[in-house]
């Protein structure tokens, strides 16, 4: 049995099922699935999809379908008696759903290892109790882990790590999407979620107009993750009097790959950026009460992963009453200055050797069949 529950969750686990089914052909594998992991043959008993929401009111408003999703998996597991069942990441789901299986008997894998370093660390005691092998994706996590106590836990490096590549080079990017390569060209990455775009994507644009007035060669380009559309995405930008602002969606690699600096909402993508050496500013904006109210539970000093992953800020971070328009504007001309711009792609290489090498998938993959 396997379970994700937001997208980038559903990237790994699919991956991983992949890489399952490289070594053993016979597996049997149901679970919580979004749609790559459907792609991958996983049979579903929850479609995930509808559950990747972040924040306290967002989770309250659809309590009663996770609490149904929850009954459905645990109900699944009793009928089906799986092997093992290997939770993705997803902690608020997959700790509790962990506790549940494990006391049945019930062998439990985790893999990327929950943020406890991050917030809520004394949640380590339910790994230690509920989980029988903890494969973590950041170099200092197995670690901490195991500095707690937690002694089941393998380092097997980060899935994007040599998985990051652009299909085409910057002068192609710029014949398809009607840009002139000889000038800079800045991407805004508002993220993958509705509540993302429309509290991220104001300042971006407001960025976008502080850019124009001050360095009228700059290009900029914003991204559309696969989950949003055009349209909304235009939508919201018809409230800003700018000029066309260039749209593209399905190209986030190759846009990052192409741009001189890059505006990035924090997650995954900012380890994306890394992996292409694209100077960025880590950007993030929450509701007035998550941010309130989570935001007080965090223990590390650094929010972008990129930052957690070189141990130190090596990519402005603008976060909540941060995120103006002119701050990030006045951060992005900063990128575009040469000898800046150079000592930011060079401190990126650092954060790329530190993920690991190639094979996180398969390394993985390994390990749960050999606990097995």
């Amino acid at each position: 049995m396997i379970v994700a529950g937001e997208p980038s969750g559903d990237a790994h686990a699919a991956a991983l099922v992949r890489a399952l089914h490289e070594r053993n052909g016979e597996l049997d594998l149901f679970g919580a699935t979004g749609p790559l992991m459907r792609e991958a043959g996983v049979q579903t008993i929850v479609d995930s999809d509808e559950l990747a929401i972040m924040g306290i009111v967002e989770v309250g408003r659809v309590l009663p379908k996770f609490i149904r999703a929850f009954r459905k998996l645990k109900a699944a597991a009793i009928q089906h008696s799986p092997d093992a069942v290997v939770l993705v990441d997803w902690p608020e789901f997959n700790l509790r759903l962990a506790s549940a299986l494990h006391r049945r008997g019930v062998k439990v894998i985790y893999y990327i290892s929950p943020q406890l370093w991050a917030w809520r660390p004394r949640r380590v005691s339910r790994i230690k109790r509920d989980v029988d092998l903890l494969l973590s994706i950041l170099p200092f996590e197995s670690d901490w882990y195991r500095a707690r106590g937690v002694e089941r836990v393998e380092f097997v490096g980060h899935p994007l790590s040599g998985e990051v590549k652009a299909r085409f080079g910057r002068e192609e990017f710029c014949r398809r999407n009607n840009l002139d390569p000889a000038r800079p060209i800045v991407s805004f990455l508002p993220g993958s979620r509705r509540k993302e775009l429309e509290r991220i994507l104001p300042p971006m644009l407001e960025a976008i107009g502080r850019l124009r007035r001050t360095h009228l060669r700059v290009q900029p380009v914003v991204v559309v993750a696969p989950s949003r559309t055009i349209e909304e995405t235009r939508s919201l930008m018809s409230l800003h009097d700018l000029e066309v602002v260039r749209l593209v969606q399905q190209q986030t690699r190759e846009a990052l790959a192409a741009s001189d600096a890059a505006a990035v909402a924090s997650g995954t993508a900012t380890l994306e950026a890394a992996l292409l050496e694209t100077p960025m500013v880590v950007v993030y904006k929450e509701s007035p009460i998550n941010w309130h109210t989570l935001g007080r539970l965090i223990t590390v000093p650094h929010f972008g992963l990129v930052n957690l992953v070189a141990g130190r800020e090596i990519a402005r971070e603008l976060m909540q009453h941060d995120l103006t328009g002119d701050n990030l504007g006045n951060e992005l001309l900063k990128l575009l200055e040469p000898e800046t711009n150079r000592a930011a792609r060079e401190n990126l290489r650092e954060v790329a050797r530190k993920l690991g090498e190639p094979g996180a998938s398969v390394r993985a993959a390994s390990l749960i069949l050999k606990s097995l």
